[in-house]
């Protein structure tokens, strides 16, 4: 079943090449989506695809070399986007 979230991490995310990070580990995982700065600091992750794909790469996230940058983080469950392809840097 396709799944969409869209989880944002707070912490020292920004310039320190956390969304290639994210990027590199999305390479292991059949999902697409982006790592994107805002404004605020925080990075912004989408990731669409199976829901054990989805899930399985947000957990990798939490416990891979990234871990000790993320101070928080927090899920949201949104649409699934048709015609999504790839997982870029934005």
């Amino acid at each position: 079943m396709m799944m969409a979230k869209k989880i944002l991490y707070e912490g020292r995310v920004q310039g320190v090449g956390f969304r290639f990070g994210v990027r590199q580990i999305a390479e292991g995982f059949a999902v697409a989506g982006h790592a994107a700065n805002l404004p605020d600091g925080r990075v912004e992750v989408f990731l669409q695809g199976e829901r054990e794909e989805v899930e399985g790469m947000e957990k990798e996230i939490a416990y891979s070399h990234l871990e000790g940058f993320i101070r928080k983080h927090e899920t949201q469950e949104v649409a699934v986007e048709a015609g999504r392809r790839g997982f870029q840097i934005r």
